[in-house]
Protein backbone atom coordinates (compact mmCIF):
# COMPACT_ATOMS: atom_id res chain seq x y z
CA UNK A 1 0.00 0.00 0.00
CA UNK A 2 2.71 2.57 1.02
CA UNK A 3 4.33 1.84 -2.57
CA UNK A 4 1.06 2.13 -4.56
CA UNK A 5 1.14 5.48 -2.73
CA UNK A 6 4.04 6.85 -3.30
CA UNK A 7 4.24 6.05 -6.98
CA UNK A 8 1.36 7.92 -7.09
CA UNK A 9 2.45 10.69 -5.52
CA UNK A 10 5.77 10.40 -7.45
CA UNK A 11 3.23 10.43 -11.12
CA UNK A 12 1.60 13.16 -9.39
CA UNK A 13 4.60 15.39 -8.82
CA UNK A 14 5.67 14.49 -12.26
CA UNK A 15 2.35 16.10 -13.81
CA UNK A 16 2.84 19.37 -11.54
CA UNK A 17 6.21 19.64 -13.43
CA UNK A 18 5.18 20.58 -17.15
CA UNK A 19 4.63 23.92 -18.14
CA UNK A 20 1.83 25.51 -19.79
CA UNK A 21 2.41 25.90 -23.62
CA UNK A 22 4.51 29.94 -24.16
CA UNK A 23 1.99 31.09 -26.68
CA UNK A 24 4.22 34.43 -27.00
CA UNK A 25 6.91 32.00 -28.12
CA UNK A 26 4.24 30.45 -30.86
CA UNK A 27 3.40 33.48 -32.02
CA UNK A 28 6.66 35.00 -32.33
CA UNK A 29 7.26 31.71 -34.38
CA UNK A 30 4.21 32.43 -37.21
CA UNK A 31 5.21 36.77 -37.24
CA UNK A 32 8.88 34.88 -38.21
CA UNK A 33 7.27 32.30 -40.79
CA UNK A 34 5.08 35.26 -42.28
CA UNK A 35 8.30 37.43 -43.06
CA UNK A 36 9.75 34.62 -44.73
CA UNK A 37 9.91 34.64 -48.63
CA UNK A 38 6.78 32.62 -49.33
CA UNK A 39 3.01 33.52 -49.10
CA UNK A 40 1.73 33.04 -45.63
CA UNK A 41 0.72 29.58 -44.17
CA UNK A 42 2.29 27.87 -47.68
CA UNK A 43 4.12 25.35 -45.97
CA UNK A 44 1.22 23.84 -44.49
CA UNK A 45 1.97 21.61 -41.42
CA UNK A 46 5.56 22.55 -41.23
CA UNK A 47 4.67 25.87 -40.23
CA UNK A 48 1.73 24.49 -38.08
CA UNK A 49 5.47 22.20 -36.30
CA UNK A 50 7.22 25.34 -36.27
CA UNK A 51 5.19 26.91 -34.29
CA UNK A 52 4.31 23.92 -31.58
CA UNK A 53 8.20 23.52 -31.26
CA UNK A 54 8.50 27.24 -30.27
CA UNK A 55 5.29 26.88 -27.73
CA UNK A 56 7.01 24.00 -26.35
CA UNK A 57 10.76 25.08 -26.55
CA UNK A 58 10.32 28.83 -25.75
CA UNK A 59 12.54 29.12 -28.72
CA UNK A 60 12.19 30.45 -32.52
CA UNK A 61 14.86 27.72 -33.57
CA UNK A 62 15.15 24.70 -30.85
CA UNK A 63 18.22 22.39 -31.15
CA UNK A 64 16.36 19.14 -31.08
CA UNK A 65 19.21 16.93 -33.09
CA UNK A 66 19.78 14.64 -30.20
CA UNK A 67 16.67 12.79 -30.50
CA UNK A 68 15.52 8.81 -29.19
CA UNK A 69 12.76 6.66 -29.97
CA UNK A 70 11.96 4.79 -26.59
CA UNK A 71 10.51 1.32 -28.18
CA UNK A 72 9.03 -0.44 -25.01
CA UNK A 73 8.41 -3.87 -25.01
CA UNK A 74 5.85 -6.46 -23.09
CA UNK A 75 3.74 -9.29 -23.32
CA UNK A 76 -0.18 -9.56 -23.25
CA UNK A 77 -1.86 -12.77 -21.48
CA UNK A 78 -4.75 -12.03 -24.00
CA UNK A 79 -2.94 -13.69 -27.01
CA UNK A 80 -4.06 -17.22 -25.37
CA UNK A 81 -7.06 -16.07 -27.17
CA UNK A 82 -5.68 -16.03 -30.37
CA UNK A 83 -5.86 -12.84 -31.15
CA UNK A 84 -2.97 -12.18 -33.07
CA UNK A 85 -1.30 -14.11 -36.58
CA UNK A 86 2.00 -13.92 -34.66
CA UNK A 87 3.09 -16.39 -31.96
CA UNK A 88 3.49 -14.62 -28.40
CA UNK A 89 7.13 -16.11 -28.82
CA UNK A 90 7.99 -12.88 -31.89
CA UNK A 91 7.89 -10.35 -28.54
CA UNK A 92 11.57 -11.30 -27.49
CA UNK A 93 12.87 -12.53 -31.30
CA UNK A 94 12.05 -8.60 -32.15
CA UNK A 95 13.88 -7.56 -29.04
CA UNK A 96 16.61 -9.23 -29.99
CA UNK A 97 16.23 -7.72 -33.73
CA UNK A 98 15.65 -3.89 -32.70
CA UNK A 99 19.27 -4.46 -29.81
CA UNK A 100 21.14 -6.05 -33.18
CA UNK A 101 20.06 -2.79 -35.21
CA UNK A 102 18.44 -5.24 -37.45
CA UNK A 103 14.70 -4.14 -37.25
CA UNK A 104 12.69 -1.44 -39.53
CA UNK A 105 12.74 1.31 -36.85
CA UNK A 106 16.50 0.68 -36.70
CA UNK A 107 16.88 1.31 -40.13
CA UNK A 108 14.67 4.20 -40.25
CA UNK A 109 16.78 5.66 -37.02
CA UNK A 110 20.11 5.14 -38.44
CA UNK A 111 18.45 7.14 -41.00
CA UNK A 112 17.19 10.02 -39.07
CA UNK A 113 19.79 10.54 -37.03
CA UNK A 114 18.23 9.27 -33.77
CA UNK A 115 18.78 7.17 -31.21
CA UNK A 116 17.09 3.68 -30.54
CA UNK A 117 16.18 2.77 -26.70
CA UNK A 118 14.49 -0.56 -26.26
CA UNK A 119 13.20 -1.21 -22.42
CA UNK A 120 12.20 -4.36 -21.14
CA UNK A 121 8.90 -3.31 -19.14
CA UNK A 122 6.72 -6.58 -19.58
CA UNK A 123 8.60 -9.45 -21.76
CA UNK A 124 7.77 -12.80 -20.62
CA UNK A 125 11.00 -13.99 -21.13
CA UNK A 126 14.31 -13.15 -19.25
CA UNK A 127 16.75 -11.37 -21.39
CA UNK A 128 20.38 -10.01 -21.49
CA UNK A 129 21.59 -7.65 -23.90
CA UNK A 130 24.59 -4.72 -23.19
CA UNK A 131 21.93 -2.28 -24.70
CA UNK A 132 18.84 -3.35 -23.26
CA UNK A 133 17.42 -1.04 -20.40
CA UNK A 134 15.73 -3.81 -18.28
CA UNK A 135 12.66 -2.41 -16.59
CA UNK A 136 10.24 -5.32 -16.07
CA UNK A 137 7.77 -4.84 -13.83
CA UNK A 138 5.14 -7.65 -15.34
CA UNK A 139 6.14 -11.22 -17.02
CA UNK A 140 3.58 -10.62 -19.32
CA UNK A 141 0.00 -9.46 -18.37
CA UNK A 142 -2.54 -11.58 -17.28
CA UNK A 143 -5.74 -12.37 -20.29
CA UNK A 144 -7.82 -9.63 -19.92
CA UNK A 145 -10.51 -11.95 -21.27
CA UNK A 146 -10.70 -12.88 -17.97
CA UNK A 147 -9.50 -11.20 -15.14
CA UNK A 148 -7.24 -7.61 -15.06
CA UNK A 149 -4.49 -7.52 -17.07
CA UNK A 150 -2.44 -5.92 -13.87
CA UNK A 151 -2.88 -4.54 -10.88
CA UNK A 152 -3.42 -0.56 -10.30
CA UNK A 153 0.44 -0.63 -8.75
CA UNK A 154 2.36 -2.27 -11.61
CA UNK A 155 0.13 0.04 -14.00
CA UNK A 156 1.47 3.19 -12.39
CA UNK A 157 4.77 1.91 -12.07
CA UNK A 158 5.18 1.05 -15.75
CA UNK A 159 4.10 4.40 -16.44
CA UNK A 160 6.80 5.62 -13.56
CA UNK A 161 9.43 3.55 -15.69
CA UNK A 162 8.75 5.39 -18.90
CA UNK A 163 8.79 8.51 -16.98
CA UNK A 164 12.81 7.68 -15.58
CA UNK A 165 13.62 6.22 -18.84
CA UNK A 166 13.13 9.77 -20.64
CA UNK A 167 14.68 11.55 -17.81
CA UNK A 168 18.03 9.40 -18.32
CA UNK A 169 18.36 10.25 -21.69
CA UNK A 170 17.09 14.00 -21.52
CA UNK A 171 20.31 14.17 -18.94
CA UNK A 172 21.66 12.80 -21.84
CA UNK A 173 21.21 15.62 -23.81
CA UNK A 174 18.14 14.44 -25.77
CA UNK A 175 15.72 17.09 -26.83
CA UNK A 176 13.10 14.83 -28.93
CA UNK A 177 11.40 12.00 -28.66
CA UNK A 178 9.40 9.38 -30.15
CA UNK A 179 7.08 6.53 -29.04
CA UNK A 180 7.43 2.87 -30.46
CA UNK A 181 6.41 -0.38 -28.89
CA UNK A 182 6.74 -4.27 -29.33
CA UNK A 183 3.85 -6.62 -27.63
CA UNK A 184 2.47 -9.25 -29.54
CA UNK A 185 -1.02 -8.87 -28.53
CA UNK A 186 -1.39 -5.21 -27.97
CA UNK A 187 -3.50 -4.01 -30.98
CA UNK A 188 -5.75 -5.84 -29.08
CA UNK A 189 -5.27 -4.41 -25.46
CA UNK A 190 -5.24 -0.86 -27.60
CA UNK A 191 -8.80 -1.72 -29.38
CA UNK A 192 -10.21 -1.93 -25.88
CA UNK A 193 -8.93 1.45 -24.29
CA UNK A 194 -9.91 3.16 -27.29
CA UNK A 195 -13.61 1.32 -26.68
CA UNK A 196 -13.62 2.51 -22.88
CA UNK A 197 -12.18 5.46 -23.18
CA UNK A 198 -13.70 7.43 -26.67
CA UNK A 199 -16.87 5.34 -26.46
CA UNK A 200 -16.39 3.51 -29.63
CA UNK A 201 -17.81 0.24 -30.30
CA UNK A 202 -15.32 -2.80 -30.33
CA UNK A 203 -16.42 -3.53 -34.30
CA UNK A 204 -14.84 0.24 -34.76
CA UNK A 205 -11.90 0.09 -32.59
CA UNK A 206 -10.81 -3.71 -33.62
CA UNK A 207 -8.61 -3.66 -36.74
CA UNK A 208 -6.48 -6.25 -38.36
CA UNK A 209 -3.18 -6.08 -36.07
CA UNK A 210 -0.63 -8.17 -37.67
CA UNK A 211 -3.15 -8.94 -40.68
CA UNK A 212 -5.90 -11.41 -39.44
CA UNK A 213 -8.20 -13.00 -41.18
CA UNK A 214 -12.19 -11.98 -41.21
CA UNK A 215 -12.66 -14.98 -38.40
CA UNK A 216 -9.85 -14.22 -36.38
CA UNK A 217 -11.04 -10.44 -36.42
CA UNK A 218 -14.61 -11.80 -35.41
CA UNK A 219 -12.82 -13.61 -32.57
CA UNK A 220 -10.74 -10.71 -31.38
CA UNK A 221 -14.06 -8.25 -31.48
CA UNK A 222 -15.64 -10.60 -29.27
CA UNK A 223 -12.52 -10.91 -26.91
CA UNK A 224 -12.44 -7.05 -26.47
CA UNK A 225 -16.09 -7.05 -24.73
CA UNK A 226 -15.57 -10.15 -22.89
CA UNK A 227 -12.41 -7.81 -21.76
CA UNK A 228 -14.50 -5.07 -21.21
CA UNK A 229 -17.51 -6.98 -19.71
CA UNK A 230 -15.21 -9.03 -16.93
CA UNK A 231 -13.23 -5.95 -15.65
CA UNK A 232 -16.87 -4.22 -15.36
CA UNK A 233 -15.63 -0.93 -17.40
CA UNK A 234 -18.70 -0.56 -19.26
CA UNK A 235 -19.62 2.01 -17.55
CA UNK A 236 -20.31 6.20 -18.55
CA UNK A 237 -17.20 7.05 -15.72
CA UNK A 238 -14.24 5.78 -16.03
CA UNK A 239 -10.81 6.69 -13.97
CA UNK A 240 -8.13 6.12 -16.80
CA UNK A 241 -5.28 4.20 -14.78
CA UNK A 242 -8.19 1.48 -13.67
CA UNK A 243 -8.74 1.10 -17.44
CA UNK A 244 -4.83 0.74 -18.35
CA UNK A 245 -4.51 -1.34 -16.00
CA UNK A 246 -7.42 -4.22 -16.38
CA UNK A 247 -7.27 -4.14 -20.37
CA UNK A 248 -3.83 -2.37 -21.14
CA UNK A 249 -0.38 -3.39 -21.20
CA UNK A 250 2.94 -2.75 -19.53
CA UNK A 251 4.33 -1.32 -23.11
CA UNK A 252 1.22 0.86 -23.71
CA UNK A 253 2.18 1.88 -20.01
CA UNK A 254 5.50 2.62 -20.07
CA UNK A 255 4.56 5.03 -23.37
CA UNK A 256 2.07 6.73 -21.45
CA UNK A 257 4.88 7.45 -18.95
CA UNK A 258 7.30 8.54 -22.08
CA UNK A 259 4.77 11.12 -23.17
CA UNK A 260 3.98 12.47 -19.79
CA UNK A 261 7.79 12.31 -18.99
CA UNK A 262 8.43 14.28 -22.17
CA UNK A 263 6.48 16.96 -21.55
CA UNK A 264 7.60 17.68 -18.06
CA UNK A 265 11.52 17.96 -19.44
CA UNK A 266 9.63 20.81 -21.45
CA UNK A 267 9.96 17.90 -24.83
CA UNK A 268 8.26 17.71 -27.69
CA UNK A 269 6.96 13.95 -28.23
CA UNK A 270 6.28 12.22 -31.24
CA UNK A 271 3.14 10.02 -31.14
CA UNK A 272 3.66 6.57 -33.48
CA UNK A 273 0.44 4.61 -34.73
CA UNK A 274 -2.72 3.03 -33.16
CA UNK A 275 -0.78 1.58 -29.61
CA UNK A 276 1.44 4.40 -29.54
CA UNK A 277 -2.22 6.81 -29.69
CA UNK A 278 -4.14 4.92 -27.44
CA UNK A 279 -1.12 5.56 -24.76
CA UNK A 280 -1.68 9.50 -26.06
CA UNK A 281 -5.40 8.93 -24.80
CA UNK A 282 -4.36 7.42 -21.95
CA UNK A 283 -1.70 10.11 -20.96
CA UNK A 284 -4.02 12.93 -22.28
CA UNK A 285 -6.92 11.48 -19.74
CA UNK A 286 -4.59 11.37 -16.65
CA UNK A 287 -2.90 15.01 -17.61
CA UNK A 288 -4.73 16.95 -19.83
CA UNK A 289 -1.45 19.20 -19.94
CA UNK A 290 0.42 17.02 -22.37
CA UNK A 291 -1.88 17.77 -25.30
CA UNK A 292 0.63 20.49 -26.49
CA UNK A 293 3.75 18.50 -26.31
CA UNK A 294 2.04 15.34 -29.07
CA UNK A 295 2.76 15.43 -32.58
CA UNK A 296 1.15 12.90 -34.61
CA UNK A 297 3.45 11.11 -37.00
CA UNK A 298 0.85 9.10 -39.09
CA UNK A 299 -2.34 7.95 -40.03
CA UNK A 300 -1.80 3.85 -39.71
CA UNK A 301 -4.16 1.16 -41.60
CA UNK A 302 -6.15 0.23 -38.29
CA UNK A 303 -9.44 1.24 -38.71
CA UNK A 304 -10.11 2.86 -35.51
CA UNK A 305 -6.81 4.82 -35.44
CA UNK A 306 -8.41 8.20 -37.29
CA UNK A 307 -11.17 8.60 -34.65
CA UNK A 308 -8.77 7.84 -31.44
CA UNK A 309 -6.47 10.30 -32.69
CA UNK A 310 -9.64 12.82 -33.67
CA UNK A 311 -11.00 11.99 -30.07
CA UNK A 312 -7.31 12.86 -28.31
CA UNK A 313 -7.34 16.42 -30.76
CA UNK A 314 -4.25 14.91 -33.24
CA UNK A 315 -3.69 15.46 -36.63
CA UNK A 316 -1.18 13.37 -38.29
CA UNK A 317 1.54 14.41 -40.52
CA UNK A 318 1.57 11.20 -42.90
CA UNK A 319 -0.94 9.01 -44.67
CA UNK A 320 1.41 5.69 -45.47
CA UNK A 321 -0.82 2.85 -44.82
CA UNK A 322 1.55 1.48 -42.64
CA UNK A 323 0.73 -0.99 -39.68
CA UNK A 324 4.18 -2.01 -38.39
CA UNK A 325 4.69 -0.10 -35.12
CA UNK A 326 7.70 0.20 -33.20
CA UNK A 327 7.85 3.83 -33.89
CA UNK A 328 8.32 3.80 -37.42
CA UNK A 329 6.16 6.29 -38.43
CA UNK A 330 7.40 8.66 -35.88
CA UNK A 331 11.06 8.38 -36.52
CA UNK A 332 10.05 9.07 -40.47
CA UNK A 333 8.56 12.03 -38.78
CA UNK A 334 11.79 13.45 -37.25
CA UNK A 335 12.53 14.40 -40.76
CA UNK A 336 9.79 16.94 -40.98
CA UNK A 337 10.42 18.31 -38.13
CA UNK A 338 14.16 18.90 -39.17
CA UNK A 339 12.88 20.57 -41.82
CA UNK A 340 10.65 22.79 -39.98
CA UNK A 341 13.32 23.89 -38.10
CA UNK A 342 15.68 24.14 -40.97
CA UNK A 343 13.16 26.31 -42.84
CA UNK A 344 12.71 28.93 -39.78
CA UNK A 345 16.16 28.71 -39.17
CA UNK A 346 17.81 29.41 -43.33
CA UNK A 347 14.97 30.79 -45.10
CA UNK A 348 15.62 34.89 -46.10
CA UNK A 349 13.11 37.04 -44.91
CA UNK A 350 11.35 39.51 -47.59
CA UNK A 351 13.47 42.40 -46.08
CA UNK A 352 16.91 40.49 -46.33
CA UNK A 353 16.27 39.07 -49.75
CA UNK A 354 14.86 42.56 -51.11
CA UNK A 355 12.11 40.37 -52.32
CA UNK A 356 8.38 42.89 -52.50
CA UNK A 357 6.10 41.33 -49.93
CA UNK A 358 2.63 40.92 -51.28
Amino acid sequence: MKLKHALETQLAETIKQIKPFNEEAAELAVKHSDSLTKPPGSLGKLETIARQLAGISGELWPDLSHKAVIVMAGDHGVCDEGVSAFPQAVTPQMVLNFLSGGAAVNVLARQAGADVVCVDIGVNEDLEHEQLVSRKVVRGTANMAKQPAMTREEAVQAIIVGIEVVNEQVQRGCRLFATGEMGIGNTTASAALTTVLTGLSPEESVGRGTGINDESWTNKVQVVKRAIAVNELDRASVDPIDVLAKVGGAEIAGLVGVIIGAAANGCPVVIDGYISSAAALVASRIAEQTLPFMIASHLSQEQGHLKLLESIGLLPMMQLEMRLGEGTGAVLCFHFIDAALHLMNEMATFESAGVSKG
